[in-house]
């Protein structure tokens, strides 16, 4: 990877980091099935315009807007919005990694290697120290929240096999047009219909900010930056950096919101993040380890 694509490699990583500090902003200020709506509005319009409709199924462009945008985002931003600190909502967030591995078996037919499996293995118990830790319900339910939004990420990943060799940005600037008319009906219902005029009104410019940041620079810039990497580099070289993602959401997290997590939640972190290596490098080292000459 030349040295410009690395740094914009790390540009994307990082940018998706600081992308959860931003929500805990956003949330803050904007109710966040409400701020869900606005966030894929912004990202549709006026993008669409400007970029060619993706070459898939109407079917599935649908789906992946309402796995990805109602369901992962609309029960990322309320778990958030219930206290579920931004920086290790970056680091559950993917465990999608396992739950794609698993659907890909259930729905697909592929089958996961051991290492893949051990690394599941270890990540979830992770998510278990972290659970126990925050075995209180008001504490508990915003984890069980960020657990189910990876989910739905792995379904819509799923989705994305599903649809083939695609234009990655084209397809999320599409999809996006579907989330924004079911998420401003769930506002109205759960947040009441003065949430809009009442964000409008008393929204500020860091809530503003965030918003901008959100649909922008993780959304548009995102993944047209890493459209673009993986159209010049294999998928095996680019998908790795996504490993630094939970680093720079903790790492802004503790930077810009001054978050702590107990010791418990980082020993749990950590399992979490051994699993995600050993799924992604597992593999490679293995490979990579001397074998003994066979005697002749």
């Amino acid at each position: 990877m030349s040295p410009r694509d690395l740094l914009l490699a790390l540009a994307v990583v990082t940018v998706w980091g600081v992308n959860f500090v931003a929500i805990k902003w956003g949330v803050g200020e904007v109710p966040p099935l409400l701020l869900t709506a606005l966030r894929f509005a912004c990202a549709a319009v006026p993008a669409v315009f400007f970029i060619r409709r993706p070459e898939v199924g109407f079917g599935i462009l649908v789906a992946y807007g309402f796995a990805i945008g109602v369901l992962q985002f609309g029960l990322l931003f309320a778990a958030i919005k219930l206290g579920m600190p931004a920086g290790l909502s970056s680091l559950v967030m993917q465990l999608q990694a396992f739950f794609t591995i698993g659907l890909a078996v259930a729905f697909l037919g592929e089958r996961p290697g051991p290492f893949q499996l051990v690394g599941a293995v270890v990540a979830f118990v992770g998510i278990g120290a972290i659970g126990l830790e925050r075995l209180e319900g008001a504490a508990l339910l915003p984890l069980l929240l960020t657990v189910a939004a990876a989910l739905f990420w792995g379904i819509g990943n799923i989705i994305t096999k599903k649809a083939g060799r695609i234009d990655m940005l084209s397809f999320v600037v599409w999809s996006s047009l579907v989330p924004p008319i079911p998420l401003f009906v769930a506002s109205l219902l759960f947040e009441g219909p003065g949430a809009l005029p009442r964000a409008l009104g008393e929204i500020t410019w860091l809530g503003g900010g965030a918003l901008l940041f959100i649909s922008y620079g993780a959304t548009l810039f995102g993944y047209g930056a890493w459209s673009l990497l993986l159209s010049r580099y294999p998928a095996n070289v680019v998908a790795p950096f996504t490993l630094l993602v939970p680093i720079a959401g903790i790492g802004s997290a503790a930077l810009l919101l001054g978050e702590t997590i107990s010791v418990v939640e980082i020993a749990g972190s950590l399992l979490v993040f051994a699993g995600l290596m050993f799924n992604v490098f597992g593999g490679r080292l293995w490979r990579a380890l001397p074998r003994p000459a066979r005697k002749a």
